[in-house]
């Protein structure tokens, strides 16, 4: 029989194999992803959008008049088209401070703050999560208080 600390000892053993055995599959490339997509949501870009997201994704959208919860990519590209028909489809101005990533094998969380300028400014805490290369769900946090930092 093994002891209860022996037993502990070697299921942290196995767990702390496995991550250093299969390295983080997120990263530097998700990175870039998150920048393009706020490149994107700042230029009113809706292809480009939509092409980050993976078919069941989600959005959370968390305060304003475009608040609820989007499943799909149908749902997300119809609040999207409202985004941007509030600035008429020009372009916004934006400042995007340093991203913070949080990785791991089964994927990347990607937190930036933004301001967006326009004809109505805001301020955005953003958290991307992407799963195997795909934007698996996004929290638009709008955050009027926030400062936002290059």
């Amino acid at each position: 029989m093994i002891s209860p600390i022996l037993r502990r000892t070697l299921l942290l053993s196995l767990l702390c194999g496995s991550f250093l055995a299969n390295p983080a599959s997120a990263g530097p490339l998700d990175e870039a992803r998150a920048k393009t997509h706020l490149k994107a949501i700042a230029a009113g870009d809706l292809d480009s959008l939509m092409a980050d997201y993976e078919d069941d994704a989600y959005m959370d959208w968390v305060g304003g008049p475009l608040d609820g919860r989007y499943r799909g990519k149908a749902e997300i590209r119809a609040v999207w088209q409202k985004f941007i028909a509030i600035n008429q489809g020009n372009p916004r101005p934006a400042v995007v401070g340093e991203l913070e990533s949080f990785t791991n094998p089964k994927g990347a969380s990607i937190a930036a703050r933004a301001e967006y300028g326009g004809l109505l400014p805001l301020k955005v805490w953003h958290v991307l999560t992407y799963r195997d290369g795909a934007l698996a769900t996004e929290l638009w946090q709008i955050a009027p208080a926030m400062k936002v930092e290059k």
